[in-house]
């Protein structure tokens, strides 16, 4: 089977690393289906870059706490556009909450967003995959969080867990139809969600990390859009480590924190 993808849907591409994705795979050759929770001009900036390269975008709010809701925005916009070869699961949330301080409604909320959420939409998107026998790809935006677990971020670090967890799952169940799934799992990158989008990261200095800086949110889509290509054909069921070699430095950082600081958000 030869995959041409030339249809793509990204969750959460009004900024940051969702942006950049859905741009990205515009450049090489896509029409994108862009959602957003809250920012609906940033939606907007996002659909004027991808038209800006020769693709069509379709715009929708969608809320991944609604469900099954949410799953109804993704037929809507690949009916939109005809159809969806790329699906790219970038929506998400935190809490920022210590777990014995972590209340059911906030747990539940995060959990919902980020893996309930997740479920029902690469759902409905593999249910068109499936049914149009073209192939595809299913690509999760999760963390490094899904290997290594960071204080504050019970419900977040187990609903990437969980994320990265499906994602296995699904490459299983679906690779004799043609369809790949894999996980990315990027670090700290300079986002919305960090508070540094307007900034250089090759201007941060970040000693804890080998390349000692954050990344930068199109260094994040540069991996997905290779996943989301003809070249990626026989990558599946993989977790795809964007992260300046952060998770390498477990010992390092056993041996050099000096202080009790990290115990607290």
């Amino acid at each position: 089977m030869t995959f041409s993808p030339t249809t793509a849907i990204v969750t959460g591409s009004d900024s940051g690393i969702g942006r950049a994705t859905a741009v990205a795979l515009a450049e090489a050759g896509c029409d994108v289906g862009i959602t957003w929770h809250s920012d609906r001009e940033g939606a907007e900036e996002t659909a004027r870059q991808v038209e800006a390269a020769g693709r069509k975008a379709a715009v929708a709010q969608l809320d991944t706490t609604d469900i099954p809701g949410c799953g109804d925005v993704i037929d809507q916009l690949a009916d939109t556009l005809g159809g969806v070869d790329v699906f790219v699961n970038n929506a998400g949330t935190g809490d920022g909450t210590l777990f014995l301080d972590l209340d059911w409604d906030t747990w539940r909320g995060t959990v919902t967003a980020n893996l309930d959420g997740a479920f029902v939409c690469i759902q409905r998107a593999a249910k068109r995959m499936v049914s149009a026998g073209n192939g595809g790809r299913i690509i999760a935006v999760t963390s490094v969080h899904q290997e290594q677990p960071r204080v504050g971020a019970a419900a977040y670090d187990a609903s990437k867990h969980g994320l990265g967890g499906l994602i296995r799952t699904i490459a299983l169940e679906l690779g004799d139809r043609g369809i790949t799934a894999n996980a990315v799992l990027p670090g700290e990158i300079a986002t919305p969600m960090t508070g540094a989008e307007d900034e250089d990261p090759h201007e941060i200095r970040r000693p804890g990390v080998p390349l000692g800086r954050p990344g930068d949110a199109r260094e994040v889509a540069a991996v997905i859009a290779f996943l989301a290509s003809p070249a990626s054909s026989y990558v599946t069921g993989a977790s795809w480590v964007v992260d300046g070699g952060m998770l390498q430095m477990g010992p390092q950082a056993g041996s050099h924190i000096t202080s009790d600081d990290w115990r607290s958000v």
